[in-house]
């Protein structure tokens, strides 16, 4: 194999992926993570169609994803008496399985911490690429040379930036931020089929407020320009949310009250990642999930990442580890697929700026046009020609 060690920037859901299918074909897999241990709850993702599930079932997780999955979440939006004005099937948000994001990362680590080398509460602090490999220095750690550097470290990723150019270049701030707070209350630890359940949701102009659900106990998304907030100071973000409610009515007081009360919080602007004609890869260093076709909230990203993952690591293995063609392949397989990823902004959908714009989208949400939006996303899901990697690599090997 002409190419042999690795490092995953990323121990989320593309990180472990990449490296469950690298290990498997024979690379010497490292994967470090900025957070000192592997991150807990979160809210829920989910999957779609068969070619998720195909990839799933190739990794021998498909079963334990189900027996954890959250349950299915109705939405119904209501108006500030508690009045139903429109309702968003849970089979739409919530795929054909949705599971906690930590549940997930947890059951993908699992599979490969024994195989290959976790380093946790550090990360890259820069990137020298060589003709041989890449010269990575640390934070924390001593420097290290791979023969290749995956970033798979999300939207606000440290190796696209050392690797490509600065973020503001590839990633597009669509205008409204998200929270999520609360983990789910759904248990996901083997008790059997999970009922439906419904969660609430109240509009204002440019602002949304969710209530109960598997996603998230609340869920806030609004408009904003540009936000300044360090990422680690989580009270600043906390006043954030609370300053662009205040004055709200419904349950928002109520939700409110008991923000503080969660530990599990995160805030982050709904942005979508464009890397346009830089591609996903450059020399040596290669982006998969977010990092590279991220569009926050925009329904296929758990599964962009689960299948860029496979066939990353299936084209080098075809090729016998030669990056270059195998990056062209994973490009141009992935610039299709992940095209997806583009054509939505949950922000505007789900918080319209405007009256107009709200009762626009509850009329939309029980029309025809809803049914041929759902069926479209159904389709391109699958719009992928998916490879029997394992078969292919086998029979290459023998």
């Amino acid at each position: 194999m002409r190419t042999k060690t690795v490092l995953i920037s990323g121990a989320s859901i593309a990180g472990p992926a990449l490296a469950y299918w690298l290990d498997r074909y024979g690379f010497t897999v490292t994967v470090i993570e900025r957070s000192p241990a592997l991150r807990s709850g979160g809210q829920a993702v989910d999957f779609k169609g068969a070619t998720h599930r195909t990839v799933l079932e190739r990794m021998g997780i498909w079963d334990q994803i189900h027996e954890r999955r959250t349950g299915t979440t109705d939405t119904v939006f209501v108006d500030e008496n508690g009045a139903r004005l429109a309702f968003m099937s849970g089979d739409f948000t919530g795929g054909d399985v949705e599971i906690l994001r930590g549940d997930l990362s947890e059951i993908m680590y699992e599979r490969t911490r024994d195989e290959c080398e976790y380093i946790f509460g550090d990360s890259i602090s820069a990137l020298t690429e060589t003709e041989d490999g890449v010269s990575v220095e640390f934070e924390h750690g001593a420097p290290r040379t791979f023969d290749l550097v995956f970033g798979a470290d999300g939207i606000h990723s440290r190796v696209r930036r050392l690797a490509f150019g600065p973020e503001q270049e590839f990633v597009e701030n669509l205008g409204h931020y998200y929270c999520v707070a609360g983990a789910s209350p759904w248990s996901t630890a083997g008790t059997g089929p999970r009922e439906r359940a419904t969660a609430y949701g109240y509009n204002a102009p440019g602002r949304l407020a969710v209530s109960g659900g598997s996603k998230a106990q609340q869920l806030y998304m609004f408009t904003a320009p540009e936000l300044d907030y360090a990422r680690d100071d989580v009270a600043a973000q906390r006043r954030i949310v609370a300053e662009a409610y205040a004055g709200l009515g419904w349950e928002v007081p109520r939700m409110l009250a008991e923000m503080p009360e969660f530990d599990d919080f995160y805030l982050d602007s709904i942005s979508l990642v464009q890397m346009g004609k830089a591609g996903y890869t450059k020399g040596r260093v290669a982006l998969v999930g977010d990092s590279g076709y991220g569009n926050t909230l925009g329904g296929f990203g758990t599964g962009l990442a689960v299948v860029g993952a496979y066939v990353l690591a299936g084209e080098l293995a075809l090729h016998d580890g030669d990056h270059t063609v195998a990056f062209a392949n994973y490009d141009r397989m992935m610039r299709d697929y992940a095209k997806i990823a583009g054509n939505s902004n949950a922000g505007r959908f789900l918080a319209p700026r405007t009256a107009r714009g709200i009762r626009m989208r509850n009329w939309f949400l029980g029309s025809r046009m809803w049914n041929l939006m759902l069926k479209y996303a159904d389709k391109a899901s699958n719009d992928i020609d998916l490879r029997d990697y394992p078969t292919l690599v086998a029979a290459r090997v023998n």
